[in-house]
């Protein structure tokens, strides 16, 4: 079992730049795949970047890619998202979630998830 949980969103102008962070309980977390996704409102959830459970591969939506960068800190049970150049169309609300294999854009695939972080990009 695993439990996660989102923080440092915020509200942001366009061009700025935020972490947001996600702290996972259990002792396996170094075992996990994690991954993060975002859910405008009316909008389906979309994948933004996944990471392996090494933290030496990751995967990017081409919406994000070269903005964000996906790691993690398995000593401290955590993953972060550096965002930059921030547009108001990343305005969402961020999830972050774990799966036990390979890092996926597919978020029917991920086993658990966390209650997620606001993120709101002013024009």
């Amino acid at each position: 079992q695993v439990q996660l949980v989102e923080s440092g969103g915020g509200l942001v102008q366009a061009g700025g730049s935020l972490r947001i962070s996600c702290a996972a309980s259990g002792r396996t977390f170094s075992s996990y795949a994690m991954g993060w996704f975002r859910q405008a409102i009316g909008k389906e959830r979309e994948f933004v970047a996944g990471i392996g459970w090494s933290g030496s591969s990751a995967i990017y939506a081409d919406s994000v890619k070269g903005r964000s960068t996906i790691s993690r800190d398995n000593a401290k049970n955590t993953v972060y998202l550096q965002m930059n150049s921030l547009k108001p169309e990343d305005t969402a609300v961020y999830y972050c979630a774990a799966r036990p294999s390979w890092p996926s854009s597919d978020y029917d695939v991920y086993n658990y998830w966390g209650q997620g972080t606001q993120v709101t990009v002013s024009s």
